[in-house]
């Protein structure tokens, strides 16, 4: 049956997204006088109450008194650099597309010229300005209209940044510095159609600035889904997740993106790069097909891919488990994945994070406050669980109604064995959406002088501790060597399980008001936390990619021979350098 949970009225909803924030103008939180506060808009189950708990409890684990009266001021109108012109390849670009495929409004300029890594980009937006920002901005519509847009920039010495959602946390979108050319972001959202479906062999050619939203859209009508779901399915584009790697949170049912995809299309300035055929597998030698995944922008346009779908699940179904601690917690995840019945999403939050989600529910009014304590009372006094311990799995299951009930029956025996307590389907829901809110949280608290950022990394199963402990106790030193007020919130959450270990995303925040610099010392604890995560045993990255903030940690990962094999590869298929976004190993 189709999920109906993350757009309950989709006719009713505005598409207009902000313009640096992260989401749509019809979702907004503010602060009533009452210090309760409200999301706009009725796009998620966050929507249209009050939450008179979030406030007291921001202050309570920040360890400050927040003045929510007082926003942070904003720069008063946004500065847009100078626009560099090329005209010889404005007048070739004129002669090749139509003229609203492409403008130097300054508008539109500012928009390209940032994704959403907090303080790099959307802080220095709204409060500070951008260093550079691109000079013209191209919206291809078809594989031809690429393939010139890449001729005349290779043709006339212009350098091109693709562009999808905008949504990449990695600084990948920042104009290189010392980039002195023409720069031209190429938008590809109005690539945005599913070119044929294959319903026989379940595959769909699908152009690549399609948004996840509409994919799953267009597919539904068909009976189908795709089912990749990263955090940000509303906003990015099937290009995207091929360029960054990406993973969903269904990955478990569904794959990653490598996993999905059979066949990709780049436009490169040396040609077209992509398998003469689909196949389910092939060995057919070296495939540079690979390559393009994670390939942040550095050698082409992705114009297309063939991916798999499916049949749209017959059950979709939530639950939640609580635990007594993250340590119980841990182990639980571990056990149920070695008995290979995952469902389709199981994630892990500790304690603080547990305790950030109930901050965000409305108060109980009638039979709702009896229900409320029998809970605590079942939890607290039954259970003896200490509600500043306890941890909550949320679960997502999806399949047919025999692969749903096996799912759940061993998720059931697997808790019981760690003393876990069911939630309820109504928390695993509430847990799961909220991933497609919090970072409306973010930009509402970034007005209040809060930063808050993630950080993710894959982890083997025996060092998941010794990572988690390293970023708590660099989190809580840094902030009290470098001055700030409070002290840190700093929460991991498992969110994908593999053979060997997990993805542990890390949710951090504090308060900066008073500080000199804030943004820009936050930024340096970042880098010191990103060094504990891998010298505790963490990856550079799970799914975000490294772009351009995580490039001091590139020779980490990779060998000097692994990187002058990679910049052969490009060599080969730009040698003019035109896709000079300076991504990963490109990184100055």
């Amino acid at each position: 049956m189709a999920d109906k949970s993350l757009n309950r009225d989709t006719s009713a909803l505005d598409p207009t997204p902000w313009d640096h924030r992260w989401g749509f103008r019809d979702t907004k939180l503010f602060v009533h006088p009452d210090q309760s506060v409200e999301m706009t808009g009725s796009r998620y189950n966050l929507c249209g109450y009050r939450m008179p708990y979030l406030i007291p409890f921001i202050n309570r684990e920040l360890d400050v008194t927040i003045d929510f009266a007082t926003p942070r001021p904003l720069t008063a109108e946004p500065h847009v650099t100078p626009a560099t012109r090329n005209e010889a390849f404005l007048t070739a670009l004129t002669a090749a597309l139509e003229s609203d495929q492409f403008t130097d409004d300054d508008r539109e300029r500012l928009l390209h010229s940032h994704g959403q890594t907090t303080t790099e980009e959307v802080s220095r937006v709204l409060y500070e300005n951008l260093d550079r920002c691109v000079d013209l901005v191209v919206w291809p519509e078809s594989d031809e209209d690429c393939q010139a847009v890449v001729s005349l920039a290779d043709e006339h010495g212009v350098c091109l940044i693709p562009y999808g959602g905008g949504t990449n946390v990695s600084s990948a979108l920042l104009v290189p510095p010392a980039e002195t050319r023409m720069v031209v972001s190429v938008d590809m959202r109005r690539m945005d159609r599913i070119l044929s479906v294959d319903r026989t062999n379940l595959t769909a050619t699908v152009q690549a600035g399609i948004t996840g939203s509409h994919l799953e859209d267009l597919l539904e009508r068909n009976g189908l889904t795709c089912g990749h779901e990263p955090d940000s399915v509303e906003l990015s584009t099937l290009g995207g997740w091929i360029a960054t790697n990406a993973s969903g949170m269904k990955k478990n049912r569904y794959g990653n993106i490598e996993d999905l995809v059979e066949n990709v299309t780049l436009v490169t300035p040396g040609g077209v790069i992509e398998q003469r055929y689909s196949s389910p597998r092939q060995s057919p030698g070296v495939q540079l097909q690979k390559a393009l995944f994670g390939s942040e922008g550095n050698l082409g346009l992705i114009t297309r891919a063939v991916i798999h779908v499916h049949p749209l699940p017959e059950i979709k179904k939530y639950g939640s488990v609580i635990f007594r601690d993250w340590p119980t917690g841990v182990a639980f995840m571990e056990a149920l994945n070695r008995t290979g019945a995952r469902p389709a999403s199981i994630r892990l939050v500790d304690n603080l994070q547990f305790r950030l989600g109930q901050s965000l529910k409305p108060a109980p009014s009638g039979a709702k406050v009896l229900k409320s304590r029998a809970e605590q009372v079942l939890v607290t006094k039954v259970k003896r669980f200490e509600p500043r311990t306890m941890v909550a799995a949320t679960i997502v299951y999806e399949g047919t109604s025999a692969e749903v009930a096996l799912q759940e029956k061993v998720v059931a025996a697997t808790a019981r064995r760690f003393g876990g307590l069911q939630g309820g389907a109504g928390n695993g829901e509430r847990g799961y959406m909220l991933t497609y809110a919090i970072a409306y949280l973010r930009d509402f608290l970034a007005d209040y002088y809060i930063i808050g950022e993630t950080y993710e990394t894959t982890v083997p199963w025996d060092r998941i501790h010794d990572v988690c402990d390293a970023v708590q106790r660099v989190a809580n030193a840094e902030h009290r060597r470098l001055g700030f007020p409070g002290r840190p919130f700093t929460s991991p959450r498992i969110t994908q399980l593999y053979h060997s270990g997990v993805c542990i995303y890390f949710t951090h925040g504090l308060y900066h008001h008073g500080m000199e610099g804030g943004d820009e010392k936050f930024a340096e604890m970042e880098r010191n936390i990103r060094a504990a995560i891998m010298d505790a045993g963490g990856s550079i990255s799970h799914h975000h990619g490294v772009g351009k903030l995580r490039r001091s940690f590139v020779d980490r990962v990779a060998t000097p021979e692994t990187v002058a094999a990679v910049k052969s590869l490009k060599q080969a298929v730009d040698p003019k350098n035109v896709f000079a976004v300076g991504n990963n190993i490109f990184a100055g």
